[in-house]
């Protein structure tokens, strides 16, 4: 890989021999970042609340690529002190992280007069503070290492804020705002440290299907807006990963993945504040209430 890059900008990375840490490893995009840094000739460590999911990931990538270190924690994000022990554990075993992917994620469903406290602040726990408490953790090494990498997924919903999302683009757009401004402060110290900001669209996984509930959202109402979401996730999450993988390597600082994040981005510039009327029509009434 070559190492030629313009003044100012971050050499590319070499996943050969380096690690990466991937939340959210057990299924979806996670699953196949894993496996992509694993191709690479990288290693990694893997976490994820879904035990049986890590260590089916961790044996296709031992059949795969025999040759790669897996180490897997399960940890559901959501327990601030479960999840600070495990990783207070992988940075003090692996100071060498080179990439840290922070990819978890969950979606909730349901207006801000629905969603109580308690949910929407569940929410930012998963999607929003565990990230930057990660980050946290992980970055003093690498500027010790002077060498590192920092993915933040944030969504499409980081770019737009759709009715009833309102819990997960405000974790979505923190998720974006703290990427910018971290790449921001690491570029002005000169530092050897870069920052991925990711915005996929519909991405084929899980998420629909999992995806949380507001408890004061209509049980029918939740199952046809959950149907219509659904029927739009149909990017490959495979072909997303490999994506964001070599985004990272090439040190880019946004990644928008699919023609409707793309879409979606120009549309939020043209007309801010006033999209949701062409959105509602553009996705045929999928989310209006």
């Amino acid at each position: 890989m070559s190492g030629r890059h313009r003044r100012g900008e971050l050499p590319a990375l070499e996943p050969t021999g380096a690690l990466a840490l991937i939340t959210g490893a057990a299924g979806g995009m996670g699953e196949h970042l894993a496996k992509g840094w694993c191709r690479r000739g990288g290693d990694v460590v893997l976490l994820d609340r879904d035990a049986e999911g890590l260590a089916r990931v961790a044996a296709e990538i031992d059949a795969q690529a025999p040759a790669a270190s897996v180490t897997t924690y399960p940890v559901d994000l959501a327990d601030r002190t479960a999840t600070d022990a495990v990783v207070a554990e992988v940075v003090e075993t692996h100071p060498e992280i080179t990439l840290l992917v922070n990819n978890a994620g969950v979606a909730l469903g349901g207006t801000f007069e629905q969603t109580s406290p308690d949910d929407f602040d569940g929410l930012l726990e998963i999607n929003l503070l565990a990230p930057i408490r990660i980050t946290r953790a992980v970055l003093p090494f690498m500027l010790d290492n002077r060498r590192g990498h920092v993915v933040n997924t944030s969504s499409l919903f980081g770019l737009v804020g759709p009715a009833g999302q309102s819990a997960y683009s405000t974790s979505k757009f923190g998720l974006r705002g703290f990427s910018e401004s971290l790449r921001s402060e690491l570029a002005s110290l000169g530092a050897p440290v870069g920052v991925t900001s990711v915005h996929p669209g519909g991405i084929r996984t899980g998420i629909a299907r999992n995806a949380r509930v507001a408890a004061d959202v209509d049980p029918e109402e939740a199952a046809r807006h959950q149907r219509a979401f659904a029927k739009m996730l149909s990017y490959p999450a495979d072909q997303a990963a490999e994506e964001i993988l070599e985004a990272a390597i090439a040190r880019r600082p946004r990644l928008l993945i699919g023609k409707d994040a793309k879409a979606l981005d120009i549309l939020a510039r043209v007309l801010p504040g006033r999209y949701w009327p062409v959105m509602q029509r553009l996705m045929g009434g999928a989310t209006r209430r």
